[in-house]
């Protein structure tokens, strides 16, 4: 099992600033825990997200000499993935794809088609400057604006974009409504389907409910799953403040279960962990 640790998607929503410095002490902690990825920062509007602001300067003080974990930065437009793509030490450029009509003009200020166009642009941008483009399936089991959706459109989006060579994908329960039986449907009709392609998942979850989803996830052939120490974070548009990220220590603890490798070094989660509880309100 991967298991990509988004202290990005856990930031990105406090009011407060956390200093570069304490950003940077606590991500060089969880590059030491042996994360397949680490979703660190995003190169977008400081207007839209302030406290991704200092992503760059961030990148400046991290210490990649001991670490095999990838670094992912999430990008918006082609400005944004020419700046990422810039930094030699960014492997991955994240874009979030909304199948939802709505979510993708406001997350994105564009829409499905036009973000299409945006996803061909930055694909062209990673392929010169030898990175990884990553999309995000945004809204991927359900939005709360009425748009329409059902699971075939996620598979329509997921062959579409594939003809890009794009290789990695992840499913977003972004307001946290996947349940056992779509989320089975899914992985079990892409997964085999796409051989060549990583089709992950980006759970967003309750306390009560995050193990069904995992283990429906796993079980219809999933292996790449997104966290963030203790849930922090999640979407404001879920309308729950129970629903967060998935806890990375959830999923660990699954794969303990299951005797599922991951290839962490839990002494250095719980450092890390520790570095959380200190910068991190609320958690």
């Amino acid at each position: 099992m991967k298991i990509i640790e988004c202290p990005r998607d856990a930031m990105q929503g406090l009011h407060d600033f956390i200093p570069t410095s304490e950003k940077a002490r606590y991500l060089n902690a969880l590059l030491q825990v042996g994360f397949d990825s680490l979703d660190f920062g995003s190169f977008v509007s400081p207007k839209a997200i302030p406290q991704m602001r200092d992503t760059a300067e961030v990148l400046a003080q991290l210490d990649l000499d001991n670490t095999t974990t990838k670094l992912l930065a999430i990008v918006a437009n082609k400005r944004g993935a020419l700046s990422a793509a810039s930094f030699p030490e960014v492997d991955v450029l994240g874009y979030p794809f909304s199948i939802s009509e709505t979510f993708q003009l406001r997350n994105t200020n564009a829409t499905i088609e036009e973000s299409l166009d945006r996803v061909k642009l930055i694909q062209e941008i990673c392929l010169q400057n030898n990175k990884t483009l990553l999309i995000y399936i945004s809204m991927g089991f359900g939005n709360p604006y009425g748009d329409y959706w059902n699971v075939e459109i996620v598979q329509k989006w997921v062959e579409q974009l594939a003809k890009l060579d794009i290789t990695i994908f992840q499913l977003s329960d972004t307001i946290g409504v996947a349940e056992p039986s779509n989320i089975e449907y899914l992985f079990k009709d892409l997964v085999p389907a796409n051989p060549n392609i990583e089709i992950g998942a980006h759970f967003h979850t309750t306390p009560d409910t995050w193990e069904e989803k995992v283990a429906s996830a796993y079980e219809s052939g999933c292996r790449r799953f997104d966290g963030t120490i203790r849930g922090f974070g999640g979407c404001p548009m879920a309308q729950n403040k129970l629903v967060g990220n998935m806890p990375s220590e959830n999923l660990i603890a699954f794969a303990k279960e299951q005797n599922i490798a991951t290839g962490l070094d839990l002494d250095k989660y719980f450092v890390a962990m520790k570095i959380a509880n200190q910068i991190l309100p609320g958690i």
